[in-house]
C-alpha cells in the first residue's frame, strides 16, 4: 500500500504537487490556518469521489492560459488512452449558470486527447471553489510543463496574480502570521524559479498584440525586445508588424527600445519603424564578413592564385567588386549613347 502523504510538513503547493497528483492536489491548494482545516486536507487528500462525464458537458475554463497542441506529444496521449484509458481524473467545477456544465481546471490535454481517441466519457473530480481558487488550480496543475511558451507564462503569471490578491492572502500553504503581507509576486517567484522581475516581464506581453506575441511564441522575437515594444501603442504595434512581414526582419533590444522612446515622444511613425527596421545590424554587418569564409577553397585559389586566407579572400573580393561595377558602368554609359 502506498504511504499517504505527510500534508502537516507540506509548506507549498510545489511540494505538495511532488507528493500527489495534481488532480488531488489541487484540491488542497486554499490556505489552511487551523488544525481543523489541516484535518480535512488529510481527509480529501486520502480520498475522492470519481465520477464519469460526457466529454460534451465539459469547456475550457473561461480564463484557461495554456494552449492545447496538436502534435506528436498529442498522439502518444491519445495512443495510451486508447490502449490504457484515462490514469489520472480531470479536475472540473460546475458552472454559475449551468449545474449540468463543467469548467475543465485541470487536463486540457487529456480531455481533448480523450476526444480524439472517441471516447463518450471520462472520469472527473469535481470540486466546488471559488474562481479564484479555481483560477489558482488551473496555473499551479500546468507549471510542472516542461515547455510552457511566453504567451502562456504571460496569461498564467497575470492570472495567478489578480486571483491572488482578489482573495487577499497566501495560497502556498504556509502557517504563518505574517502570511497576508507577503508580496504575492514575491510567493510567485520562488514556486516557479523565476526572478520577480522576469515574472513582471512575462505579465508585460500581455499588452502585445496576438500578431507579434506569436512572434515571441516561435522565438523569433525575444524577452526583452518584446517587452519593450509592448509599450507602442496598438496603431504603432500593427506598424510595426506590417514592416516585419513585408521586410522579414524582427526589431533587436537596441531597436525596440530606441522605438519606445520615439513612441512616448509621439514621433514613431511608419516612416521612422521603416527606416529603423531596414538599416543593417551590426550583427548582420558582421554575417556578411564571416561569409567569405564558407566559399569553396579550390574555387577561390583558381582565381586568387595564391594561399585563400580570410584576408587574401576579401582583398580579392573587393577588387572583383569594384572591377564589375566599373564594367557595369561601361554598359550603362556604352547603351546612353
Amino acid at each position: 500500500m502506498a504511504k499517504k502523504p505527510n500534508i502537516s510538513e507540506v509548506k507549498t503547493t510545489r511540494e505538495l504537487f511532488s507528493l500527489m497528483p495534481p488532480e488531488n492536489a489541487g484540491l488542497l491548494i486554499a490556505e489552511m490556518h487551523t488544525q481543523a482545516k489541516q484535518a480535512v486536507l488529510r481527509e480529501i487528500a486520502a480520498t475522492h469521489q470519481t465520477v464519469k462525464l460526457p466529454v460534451d458537458r465539459i469547456v475550457p475554463f473561461d480564463d484557461n492560459p495554456y494552449q492545447v497542441l496538436d502534435n506528436e506529444e498529442m498522439d502518444e496521449l491519445v495512443q495510451s488512452i486508447k490502449e490504457r484509458g484515462i490514469l489520472s481524473p480531470l479536475i472540473v467545477l460546475p458552472k454559475p449558470d449551468d449545474a449540468h456544465v463543467f469548467e475543465l481546471i485541470s487536463g486540457h490535454r487529456r480531455l481533448f486527447a480523450a476526444k480524439k481517441a472517441g471516447l463518450k466519457k471520462v472520469p472527473a473530480v469535481v470540486c466546488n471553489v471559488s474562481r479564484d481558487e479555481a483560477a489558482i488550480m488551473v496555473v499551479d496543475s500546468n507549471l510542472h510543463r516542461e515547455h510552457i511558451l511566453p504567451s502562456e507564462k504571460a496569461k498564467a503569471y497575470k492570472l495567478r496574480l489578480d486571483a491572488t490578491k482578489r482573495q487577499g492572502k497566501r495560497t502556498d500553504l504556509t502557517f504563518s502570521p505574517l502570511d497576508n503581507k507577503l508580496n504575492s509576486s514575491k510567493e510567485l517567484s520562488k514556486m516557479v524559479g523565476e526572478s520577480q522581475a522576469q515574472i513582471f516581464r512575462y505579465i508585460r506581453l500581455n499588452q502585445l498584440n496576438p500578431d507579434l506575441l506569436s512572434l515571441v511564441d516561435e522565438g523569433k522575437i525575444a524577452l526583452r525586445p518584446a517587452v519593450e515594444l509592448s509599450y507602442l501603442s496598438k496603431d504603432e504595434q500593427r506598424d510595426l508588424f506590417d514592416t516585419i512581414e513585408s521586410e522579414d526582419c524582427t526589431p533587436s533590444l537596441a531597436q525596440a527600445q530606441q522605438m519606445r522612446k520615439l513612441s512616448e515622444k509621439g514621433q514613431l511613425d511608419m516612416d521612422a519603424i521603416f527606416e529603423m527596421m531596414t538599416k543593417p545590424k551590426a550583427n548582420q554587418q558582421e554575417k556578411v564578413t564571416l561569409a567569405y569564409q564558407k566559399l569553396p577553397v579550390d574555387k577561390i585559389r583558381r582565381y586568387a592564385g595564391t594561399e585563400p586566407t580570410p584576408q587574401v579572400v576579401e582583398d580579392f573580393l573587393l577588387k572583383a567588386v569594384e572591377h564589375y561595377c566599373r564594367y557595369l558602368q561601361r554598359q550603362r554609359d556604352r547603351d546612353a549613347r
